[in-house]
């Protein structure tokens, strides 16, 4: 290894690794100096952080020759700066590979021809100029001089972030939240990027901070930490901590004085938008209390919710007079006509307390008639003339509820129009037109939806909530569906339990409720219920591509990107869902010169990949795109730097290759993010590997998420844990006592 510092100069051919996070690069570059040249056609491996740097831009590097024991001789850079390249061939692939949004290797083309060396001068000085170019006309010329500018105040931001280690993805959003007040931001009040730029949590403002001498006992600093402490226990589903844990948490983190952060506490809780306190009761001892510590949009929604829920219960009016003295006999009578089946004793309480009572919770596992206790109450509104609006939190979900009752249901995001910002269309002052509000698959409603979803029913109006309390609860914070069933509440519901007949000769829905009693589930003689035994995390992991990719496609003539998912426990590791979805794009959707690919961080993207939204981004699509949504890639355009995905709900929807981090692939996911889904088959890797997460709700909820067949790979150990271990704690939530307190009051 050479320790001598070196200088390469060379044009960036190929970026062939990229991690977003750190800026950490693995490119190949043409160097310009012969002696330099390797072999590979003369392209050399340059590692290192080229954060920024483009394929096609000539680059001076400075760092130290190498070798690596795997990968030969390559350059490791320590620094660079971008130059522009002189020669015709130098500025035509530097034009065309896709730096400027509008030109690609065709435009790149013709404006060099006519142009020459002299390019690059023209685009920068007297740009009107290239509607000299025969095809360029005013419209594509001004929008190429648009793109030319803002790439050029991007590479100063750049150039500014690199030096406090700022990855390249986030230095653009960065820019695109605050223009050219970038750096200023940055240099002096860097915390703000945690709240305002997604993608930078608590963690990265911190090293930036250090970096701009931000002082590690700032005040700023202590409140930024408090702050990121409560988002992400709110990450993880709690509404608030209490104060002590938030106390030892923040100093742990910040590694400063408990004076200190007690200090800084105290001037956040006598802020505005700082954090809300509260005494309430301990969750383990009603004669004990303890002071919550909220961001205050969770304790305004958890206090909202609360004071919604009493004024549509309470309410006088009922926008479904009808049901109040109906003659139930002859009801379900006409019913059971209409459907071709009666209805069982619980069923039929559960639809005449949809229909008489103004809130109501329907639950039950699979297979104990929800969808047709459902598809009862909707049949017997719309008989007396009631508009109904039905909707589920996922637009699968939403599809499969439309397909049950006949009428049109939507996501719950598009029921409320939801606006740039979270604010919806419909709330209290504008409440949904609909006597009968029916919402399935509500154990994934979070606090904060749930809250802006009854804000928007109006008085005497009827709310019907139907979901499985023993699925995993919400990815956003609270358990709602849970809280409104709390012992001793004022919601009515009921629970099926009756497996029915049909059900019983499914080994899915059987061994689903094996799995949710705690029995381990039947892995031999069933048509639709298999065990794959593999000791190894890692051979698990291979098993489980072959078995979707492959076995399952053949044997149950299934297409293995529509009808195959699979479902990991976890995002990491061999049989993680990050490292299958490597693998299981390679099989699926493996690269080929005919199919457009971009390369994003470590992934590629190519036509015809399944993808998932990994955030709520209210700005895209007709009413936002959320978090879950899952599509295939239609399209790719390296020359406008633009891919399309058609999500479930039929819509095409463009990204922006900067905002290719808003998306992963969706060949596995984790079990988590499958919630509110159905597939025809999943798949489903369970091994020790996955330990810490292998509980009962997480292997139920995967289970359920099966139409026609389950086949779980890996151990019979880690399948026994999973199915002993009751996942540990409820999430810090106080919405069960405050309506426990309502019904004391009503």
């Amino acid at each position: 290894m050479s320790f001598q510092p070196a200088v390469l100069e060379g044009v960036l051919e190929r970026v062939t690794f990229a991690n977003e996070e750190t800026g950490y690069t693995v490119a190949r570059v043409a160097p310009l100096r012969r002696r330099d040249a390797g072999h590979d056609g003369d392209l050399l491996t340059v590692v290192g952080s080229l954060l920024g740097a483009q394929p096609g831009e000539s680059l001076r590097m400075e760092g130290r020759w190498g070798s690596h024991p795997q990968y030969g001789r390559q350059f490791t850079v320590e620094n660079y700066t971008t130059v522009l390249p002189a020669t015709v061939q130098g500025i035509r692939r530097y034009l065309g590979s896709g730096l400027i949004k509008g030109i690609g290797p065709r435009i790149a083309e013709r404006i060099v021809d006519h142009f020459g060396t002299g390019t690059l001068e023209v685009i920068e000085a007297d740009a009107a100029r290239l509607i000299e170019v025969p095809g360029l006309g005013p419209k594509r010329t001004r929008k190429i001089v648009a793109a030319w500018e803002e790439q050029k105040a991007i590479k100063e931001v750049m150039i500014f972030l690199q030096g406090v280690g700022v990855s390249t993805s986030i230095a653009v959003r960065i820019y695109k939240k605050y223009g050219d007040a970038s750096i200023g931001v940055v240099r002096e009040h860097p915390y703000r990027l945690a709240a305002d730029v997604w993608g930078i949590g608590f963690l990265t403002a911190d090293r930036i901070a250090q970096a701009v001498g931000i002082p590690h006992d700032s005040p700023e600093r202590v409140k930024a930490g408090l702050r990121y402490a409560l988002s992400q226990s709110a990450d993880q589903g709690h509404c608030f901590l209490p104060e002590e844990r938030l106390i030892a948490d923040a100093v742990k983190l910040l590694q400063v004085d408990t004076g200190l952060v007690i200090t800084c506490l105290d001037e956040l809780a006598a802020e505005e938008e700082g954090v809300v306190r509260e005494r309430v009761p301990h969750p383990d001892d009603v004669e004990e209390r303890l002071t919550a510590v909220y961001l205050p949009p969770f304790h305004r929604a958890e206090q909202s919710l609360a004071g919604q829920l009493r004024r549509l219960l309470h309410t006088r009016e009922d926008r479904l007079p009808a049901f109040a003295d109906v003659d139930w006999e002859k009801a379900l009578g006409w019913l059971a006509r209409r459907t071709g089946a009666d209805l069982a004793p619980e069923q039929r309480d559960a639809v005449r307390l949809a229909l008489t009572r103004k809130v109501a919770v329907l639950t039950g596992g699979p297979g104990c008639g929800k969808s047709f206790t459902v598809r009862s109450v909707v049949e017997l509104a719309r008989a007396k003339g009631a508009t109904v609006l039905l909707a589920a939190p996922t637009g699968r979900a939403a599809k499969r509820l439309a397909e049950l009752t006949g009428a049109d249901a939507s996501t719950v995001h598009r029921l409320l129009e939801l606006k740039p910002g979270g604010d919806a269309a419909y709330d209290r002052e504008r409440p949904l037109d609909a006597d009968l509000v029916v919402v399935d698959e509500a154990s994934m409603l979070d606090l904060l939806l749930a809250n802006k979803l009854v804000k928007a029913v109006a008085p005497g109006a009827h709310l019907l909530l139907v979901g499985d309390v023993d699925q995993l609860p919400s990815v956003g914070a609270g358990e709602v569906l849970r809280d409104l069933l709390a012992e001793g509440g004022p919601v009515p519901a009921v629970r099926l339990t009756r497996i029915f007949r049909q059900a019983q000769q499914s080994g899915v829905v059987t061994n689903a409720h094996r799995i949710n009693a705690g029995t381990p589930p039947l892995t031999r003689g069933l048509p639709d219920f298999f065990l794959f035994a593999e000791e190894d995390t890692e051979a698990a992991g291979r098993l489980t591509v072959d078995v979707a990719a492959r076995r399952v496609p053949a044997k149950f003539g299934l297409d293995p990107r529509r009808d195959v998912q699979v479902l990991a426990p976890m995002h990491r590791g061999p049989a993680g869902a990050g490292a299958l979805n490597g693998l299981l794009q390679q099989e699926i959707t493996p690269g080929r010169p005919s199919v457009p690919e971009k390369r994003f961080g470590g992934r590629v993207f190519r036509v015809g990949d399944k993808v998932t939204q990994i955030r709520n981004n209210y700005d895209k699509g007709v009413a936002g795109v959320f978090n879950g949504t899952v599509g295939v890639v239609t399209a790719l355009s390296q020359e406008e730097q633009t891919l399309t995905v058609r999500t479930d709900e039929d819509e095409e929807v463009g990204y922006d290759f900067d905002e290719l981090d808003e998306l992963a692939h969706a060949y596995a996911v984790t079990i988590h993010r499958s919630q509110g889904s159905e597939y025809p088959a999943v798949v489903i890797p369970v091994t020790m590997g996955a330990w810490m997460m292998l509980q009962r709700n997480l292997l139920y909820t995967a289970v359920t998420r099966a139409k026609r067949l389950v086949v779980l790979v890996g151990s019979r150990r880690a399948l026994g844990q999973a199915v002993r271990t009751v996942s540990a704690g409820r999430r810090h939530t106080m919405l069960d006592h405050r309506l426990r307190a309502m019904g004391a009051e009503a």
